[in-house]
């Protein structure tokens, strides 16, 4: 029995150790993943602050190509309403 009650003792000190190692660890993943985070968040925030000028810019001229392809199709659409019929 002598040696049930070391081996028991010898198993007990290493379940010690090995819950200081795990809080150890999980304080430390804790740490790294707010870490990461903050990072995700900084670099996400910068990504939008410098594409938003670019995206309203995109938004505009393509907002004043449209304007400009309708104005063509109704000046198209007049003249050749206006012409009358052609004949040879």
């Amino acid at each position: 029995m002598a040696g049930l009650d070391e081996q028991w003792k010898a198993l007990q000190k290493q379940l010690r150790q090995l819950e200081l190692q795990t809080r150890t660890l999980r304080g430390d993943a804790r740490k790294r993943l707010k870490r990461v985070e903050r990072r995700t968040r900084v670099t996400i925030g910068k990504a939008i602050r410098d594409a938003q000028p670019r995206v309203r810019r995109a938004v505009d001229e393509a907002t004043r190509i449209s304007r400009g392809l309708r104005a063509g199709v109704r000046a198209g659409t007049a003249a050749y309403r206006s012409g009358g019929r052609r004949t040879k």
